[in-house]
């Protein structure tokens, strides 16, 4: 019977199943439960958390697309429960932060890049063949459709939603739907929060948080302070608005017939 090629100083969780063809490098932690599959390859300062599935072709851990990369003993790190399927690259880190993340309950579908020194949060979905490029933050129950390409240091808010094939160039807020090109706002997420449990008035009331940033004003200064004022306070108001203060490449464009 062909075996994988296991280093022995790999440490390899209980229960964790490692099929025929590949190959897991020194530096390396899996935990309990996994499945690695086939023709995969876990490289040095890979973490994996409990109950992981990696699908064939997967190269996890790999040194960074980076020409500043010099040899650091950087990390990736995943959560629990997360899958990965066929053909998927994930980089570790870089001296910048030292660390990939992807988080616990995440499905990373065919031919997803993950580069170095992003943070993907938890119960995420990249669709196929998404590509993150460096540093990006993908925050909790986001979902990134298929063939989308997403720019260094973008930051994507939980529970956003962006549309299949979109080129993102801009921040895109929390609860926001984001399409077209360029990217625009397309409504909030409203299908997505509801089956997690957002009651009718919050989402109302995040809807009318974006029509006065997107519709009535222009001016995302000015429409900041209407927020604060008018209208009422809620935790979803405070994330909005913390986001859009502390956004560095700017929001994505507002709605656009």
């Amino acid at each position: 019977m062909v075996q994988s090629n296991i280093h022995p100083k790999a440490k390899i969780g209980k229960g964790t199943v490692i099929e025929p063809f590949s190959t897991i490098h020194e530096d390396v932690i899996i935990g309990e439960n996994c499945w690695i599959g086939p023709y995969v390859t876990i490289m040095s300062g890979s973490r994996l958390g409990n109950n992981c599935k990696v699908f064939p072709g997967a190269v996890v851990g790999a040194v960074p697309q980076d020409l500043k990369f010099a040899g650091e003993d950087s990390l990736l790190e995943i959560g629990d429960n997360t899958i990965i399927r066929e053909c998927c690259t994930l980089n570790r880190g870089t001296k910048a932060a030292m660390t990939t993340k992807v988080g616990s309950n995440c499905l990373l579908m065919a031919y997803v890049h993950v580069a170095h020194d992003c943070i993907v949060g938890n119960n995420v979905i990249l669709a196929n063949s998404v590509n993150l490029a460096g540093h990006i933050e993908i925050d909790d129950y986001a979902i990134i459709g298929g063939m989308s390409a997403i720019h260094q240091f973008v930051k994507i808010g939980p529970h956003a939603m962006v549309g299949g094939g979109s080129l993102v160039t801009k921040d895109v807020p929390p609860y926001a739907k984001a399409a077209r090109e360029p990217l625009s706002y397309e409504g909030i997420n409203s299908i997505g929060l509801k089956r997690r449990g957002f009651t009718v008035d919050q989402v109302n009331k995040i809807h009318e948080i974006y029509r006065y940033l997107f519709v009535k004003y222009k001016n995302v200064s000015k429409a900041i302070k209407a927020i604060e004022v008018e209208l009422p306070d809620s935790p979803e108001k405070d994330i909005i608005l913390e986001f859009v203060r502390n956004s560095n490449r700017g929001i994505m464009k507002g709605y656009r017939r």
